[in-house]
C-alpha cells in the first residue's frame, strides 16, 4: 500500500513538472484572453474563440517574394463570360457607310440583318455589357436616333462611373452619364485624341494623337498630369496595356512597329518591328499575344519576349481596317473595305477561314459577346 501511495505522487509530481515545461517551452506567441477582454487592436482570438488562421498554401507571400503579381486580363480569358453576356448569340456589328450597321451571324457567316445607324463609324460596348453605343457622325445607342453630335471615340472608366468621349474640332474629352450620355464635364486637350487605355489601377489612361503627344489623364480629378514625346517622326494610333500592367504598348503607323511606354515616368522604354503602317491591335484570347495590323501583314508580338514571332499576308483587295477577335479567340475578324468584306483570319496560322459580303464599304468589326467583367469601350477593351 505504501508502495502505491508513493507511485501515485510520482505520477503526479511527473504530470506537474511536464505541464510547467510545456507551459514555458511551448506557450503560444499569440496572447489569448478572456471574451470582453484585450486590446482592441490586439492581434490575439478571445479565449473559446477561433484563432488567426493564415492558408499559406494560396497566400501570394508563400507563392513568391516582393508584390503579388498583376495580370491584367485575367477575367478576359476564353469561356469567361459575364452574366449579362451568357447565351448571347455570337455576331458581328460592321457599320457600313451607306448608312446602316450590318449584323453577321459568326457561326453561318451570313448577314441577318441591318440597323439604320447613319454615320456610325464604331460600335462600342457599354460598361455592363447590356448596351450597345454608336460612335462617329453621332453617338447613340444602336437602333435609336443620336443623342449627341460627332464623337471619335468612347471609353468607360474602370469603376464604370463615367463615359468619356473624345472629339476632334475642337480637342476635348468630355465626361459623361454612362448610362445617358449626358455631359457634365469637358477637359481641353492640346491635340485631337483618337485611342487609349487605362492603367492596371484604373487611376489613369494614356491617350493619344495621331499628330502630338501622348497624354496622361486623369479621370478622377479630369485633369491631364503629364505628357510622353515619341521619337521624331512617329505617329502613335492604338494602344494595349501590356499584361503585366508595366507598360503601354503604343503603335506607330510610320515607324512600323509598337513602342512600350512607361506610364509613370512618361517615357519610352523599347520599340519592337514589326511591318509597316502597324496601326490596330487585338490582345490574343490567352493575353501571350498581340496582333499588329500593318499595311499588308498581320503580325503577332509575343508580349512575354516582347519580339514579333509570325506574320502573316493579310487578304488582297486593299487595306484592312481594325477588327475583332471571336469569343473563343480562334478567329480574327478583319474587314476590307474596297472589296466590302468581312475575313475571318485562323490566329493559328493566319489562314483565311471565312469570308462574308456585306456589300457597301464597312467601316470596322466588333463582335460580341466577349468574356470579361466589363468593357471600358474604345476598340474591344476589357477587363
Amino acid at each position: 500500500m505504501r508502495g502505491t501511495r508513493r507511485g501515485e505522487r510520482a505520477v503526479r509530481l511527473a504530470g506537474a513538472v511536464m505541464a510547467g515545461v510545456l507551459a514555458v517551452g511551448c506557450r503560444s506567441p499569440v496572447p489569448f484572453y478572456r471574451p470582453g477582454h484585450g486590446a482592441a487592436d490586439a492581434p490575439a482570438a478571445s479565449l473559446g474563440g477561433p484563432a488567426p488562421y493564415v492558408d499559406l498554401r494560396h497566400a501570394p507571400e508563400a507563392r513568391r517574394p516582393g508584390p503579388p503579381r498583376v495580370d491584367v486580363y485575367a477575367q478576359t480569358m476564353r469561356g469567361m463570360l459575364a452574366p449579362a453576356a451568357r447565351g448571347a448569340p455570337e455576331l458581328l456589328y460592321v457599320p457600313n457607310t451607306r448608312g446602316t450597321v450590318d449584323v453577321v451571324d459568326q457561326r453561318t457567316a451570313r448577314v441577318v440583318r441591318r440597323v439604320r445607324a447613319a454615320g456610325a463609324a464604331r460600335i462600342v460596348q457599354a460598361w455592363d455589357l447590356r448596351r450597345l453605343w454608336t460612335t462617329g457622325a453621332g453617338l447613340g445607342a444602336l437602333g435609336r436616333p443620336a443623342l449627341a453630335g460627332r464623337v471619335d471615340a468612347l471609353y468607360f472608366t474602370p469603376d464604370g462611373r463615367e463615359a468619356l468621349t473624345f472629339t476632334a474640332r475642337p480637342p476635348r474629352a468630355d465626361f459623361r452619364d454612362p448610362a445617358t450620355m449626358r455631359p457634365h464635364a469637358s477637359l481641353r486637350l492640346p491635340c485631337a485624341a483618337r485611342h487609349a487605355d487605362f492603367s492596371a489601377d484604373g487611376t489613369y489612361l494614356l491617350a493619344t494623337c495621331a499628330a502630338g503627344p501622348v497624354l496622361r489623364i486623369d479621370p478622377a480629378r479630369r485633369r491631364i498630369t503629364g505628357t510622353a514625346a515619341l521619337p521624331a517622326g512617329a505617329r502613335p494610333g492604338d494602344l494595349r496595356l501590356a499584361p503585366d500592367g508595366t507598360a503601354f504598348l503604343i503603335a506607330d503607323a510610320v515607324r512600323g512597329g509598337l513602342w512600350a511606354v512607361d506610364g509613370i515616368g512618361l517615357r519610352p522604354t523599347g520599340f519592337v518591328p514589326t511591318g509597316a503602317g502597324a496601326r490596330a491591335l487585338t490582345l490574343s484570347r490567352d493575353a501571350r499575344r498581340l496582333f499588329v495590323l500593318g499595311t499588308e501583314t498581320l503580325t503577332a508580338v509575343d508580349l512575354a519576349t516582347r519580339q514579333a514571332v509570325t506574320r502573316w499576308p493579310l487578304p488582297a483587295g486593299g487595306p484592312a481596317v481594325p477588327g475583332a477577335l471571336s469569343a473563343d479567340g480562334a478567329l480574327l475578324w478583319l474587314a476590307v473595305p474596297a472589296r466590302g468584306a468581312l475575313y475571318a483570319l485562323s490566329t493559328g496560322d493566319g489562314r483565311t477561314l471565312r469570308r462574308v459580303r456585306v456589300g457597301g464599304t464597312p467601316r470596322s468589326v466588333a463582335a460580341y459577346p466577349q468574356p470579361g467583367r466589363h468593357s471600358l469601350g474604345g476598340p474591344g477593351l476589357y477587363r
